[in-house]
């Protein structure tokens, strides 16, 4: 389902036109305004008031199209600049058992499953870890393992050379035919 065809379900209950939620969900996706009142800000750019903006993002996150709103880092800015994905190789009868576990960790940032790529790719399980060095990166992944009794399972670690691009998805149209 396209985000056109999310939002033009929800009209009835939301007081913006369909052409202003469009707007409205271009806007948020690209990041709230560096201003003291940001919501503020996009209501004037679509022609609705801040209220109107509030609760319809209100709606949207009730509805579950917007789970969360957050802070995206430049982790590398900041010092953090061994990434590493680990690929596990787990039983698919245990491998939403052993996400579940990962996903719970603090230092996971990303986990997800993918089918595997038989015979060269076993993995299909897959998580991201940062540190600001590979050791810092091995001792994340090996404290973690023999807390949650991950280490028996067959695992690599693919950690980054160069990192070429870093954002969100992006959903709208607007956001999708931008650079």
């Amino acid at each position: 389902m396209t985000a056109q065809q999310l939002l033009a379900d929800n009209i009835d209950s939301l007081q913006l036109s369909p052409e202003q939620q469009l707007e409205l969900f271009a806007a948020i996706e690209q990041g709230l305004p560096l201003v003291a009142q940001p919501y503020l800000a996009i209501a004037e750019e679509i022609g609705a008031t801040e209220e109107q903006v509030i609760s319809t993002i209100e709606h949207w996150q009730e509805q579950g199209m917007i789970r969360r709103f957050g802070l995206v880092i430049r982790h590398r800015k900041l010092g953090y600049v061994a990434n590493a994905m680990v690929v596990w190789n787990v039983d698919d009868a245990c491998v939403d058992d052993v996400a579940a576990i990962l996903a719970q960790k603090k230092v996971i940032t990303l986990c997800y499953r993918r089918p595997r790529v038989l015979p060269d790719w076993p993995y299909n399980l897959f998580c991201m870890i940062h540190g600001k060095d590979r050791a810092q990166v091995i001792k994340q992944l090996d404290d973690m393992c023999q807390h949650s009794e991950l280490a028996g399972i067959d695992k690599k670690i693919l950690f980054s050379n160069k990192a070429y691009k870093q954002r969100g998805g992006k959903y709208s149209q607007a956001s999708a035919s931008g650079n």
